[in-house]
């Protein structure tokens, strides 16, 4: 039983693909450490309202 050879069309678009993935998870993890460095540095608040006090629902 012999597996048939790649066409060389499935293995150029395999390298797009595997290119667009690592592309894709370095923008993730762009956006990932943005969000870990605000978070963490205590730039990140909730909004305040009128009163001054956080905005929050009382759920009844």
């Amino acid at each position: 039983m012999s597996f048939r050879t790649e066409h060389e069309l499935h293995r150029r678009r395999r390298g797009r693909n595997v290119g667009l993935a690592l592309t894709l998870a370095a923008f993730i993890a762009v956006i990932f450490g943005l969000t870990m460095v605000k978070v963490t540095r205590g730039d990140f608040a909730l909004p305040q309202n009128t009163a001054g006090a956080p905005a929050t629902e009382d759920v009844n």
